[in-house]
């Protein structure tokens, strides 16, 4: 009964609406939404969710006593049902922003039901660059990775070390087709070219078939486009076919500390992927990762980058809020685009015009064993791109917004 009250004296308050200016039922509610059960539940899940809660412990109450709320729902890979929780926070429930979002096809929904809106929408894992480029939003911040610079800074730390022949892996979804079309582009256009690419459907479990194709072009490089669990068995089953050890090398586009953890070092061991955030690349990650690893259920766990990108979103506005004293997205998310600076977790940041946050991307290569020192333990840095490098120049993008 307490929560049917409530709801209808919040409903209340939406119909006499809150103003641009003021904090809306004097509460900031956060929704993490995510897939907590399927192949992200790793990456994202509920760590995502105690990221946003430690975001919100760390700003308590900005100085001045504001009250933070942190929900969390879970979108199981599909856009009407994401559409559909998103719609009940607007509506009903009173959240004012939504952070994380792994899947495009859910993201690109909530970009569109948000635009215009009260709420703030940040997409710290939502991969399209559609975000900020012709779909980009007043009410849209993206951060960690987009498939933009995915498929052009891996393709480029790749192309630069040798690899001109490419065979791709690709998810049969926005994701990865849009990884595959970056990559391309950037392969063709510095004297590469891709042979050949096979499209799987998300979730799996047999990759042979595409494997062997991939064997037999006896392309240099085999681009993995796909992400979770699809990452974790290609990996796995190429192992088994020696592929590595034939000379071929195997690259991710979107793989997480977790995957790696996941599939064992002794598999993933050589493979070459980009992350925009490592939990051991400095003392404020090395921070972080540890309290983040002590938190309930996550049993010693390191955060993934998605995981580092809920915190640092969900920080950036709440400091917004409080430096505003609003909540809705017309004035926090200006706010938030005057941020240049030093993240602790994400380095040299700038949060431009179209929403894009901007910071270093890095090329790893996954330790051998025998290199491993510690728990987690499993990067060794192979070259750093830096901000500016790293993402779609802003004139490129196709953003109304830019001026």
């Amino acid at each position: 009964m307490k929560h049917l009250k409530w709801t209808l004296a919040l409903a209340a308050s939406l119909v006499s609406g809150a103003a641009s200016g003021e904090i809306s039922d004097n509460v900031v509610r956060i929704g993490v939404l995510n897939d907590i059960s399927g192949i992200f539940q790793d990456t994202n899940g509920m760590g995502s969710v105690e990221a946003a809660r430690m975001a919100a412990e760390d700003f308590n109450g900005g100085a001045k006593n504001i009250k933070v709320e942190i929900v969390y729902a879970d979108h199981q890979n599909k856009a009407d049902v994401g559409n559909a929780i998103a719609r009940k926070w607007l509506d009903v429930e009173g959240v004012d922003a939504i952070v994380d979002v792994p899947n495009s096809a859910v993201g690109l929904s909530i970009n569109t039901l948000l635009r215009d809106s009260r709420m703030t929408f940040l997409a710290s894992s939502t991969a399209s660059s559609d975000l900020t480029g012709k779909a980009c939003s007043p009410n849209t911040i993206q951060w960690v990775n987009d498939t933009w610079a995915t498929g052009n800074t891996t393709a480029a730390a790749m192309v630069s070390r040798g690899g001109k022949d490419w065979y791709f892996l690709t998810v049969d979804f926005a994701l990865g087709k849009g990884i595959e079309a970056e990559a391309q582009k950037y392969i063709e256009a510095h004297g590469g070219k891709v042979i050949g690419s096979s499209k799987h459907p998300l979730g799996t479990s047999d990759f042979a078939s595409f494997l062997l194709q991939a064997q037999s072009s006896k392309a240099q490089v085999i681009g993995l486009a796909n992400a979770g669990g699809d990452t974790i068995n290609v990996v796995k089953q190429a192992a088994e076919f020696g592929i590595q050890q034939s000379g071929q090398k195997l690259v991710a586009f979107l793989l997480f500390i977790n995957d790696v953890h996941g599939m064992g070092i002794k598999v993933a061991q050589g493979l070459q992927l980009k992350e925009a955030f490592y939990w051991d690349m400095n003392d404020d990650t090395r921070a972080f990762a540890k309290r983040f690893g002590a938190r309930p259920g996550m049993n010693g766990k390191m955060p993934s980058g998605n995981q580092a990108g809920v915190y640092a979103s969900t920080l950036a506005y709440l400091n917004a809020v409080a430096a505003t004293g609003s909540d809705n997205a017309k004035d926090a998310v200006p706010e938030m685009k005057k941020f240049r600076g030093k993240d602790k977790l994400f380095g040299d940041t700038a949060m431009r015009q179209d929403g894009r946050v901007v910071h270093p991307m890095y090329l790893f290569e996954v330790k051998k064993p025998e290199e491993s020192k510690y728990p987690y333990d499993y990067y060794k840095l192979v070259s750093t791109i830096p901000a500016e490098q790293a993402f779609r120049p802003l004139a490129e993008g196709g953003c109304e917004l830019v001026k």
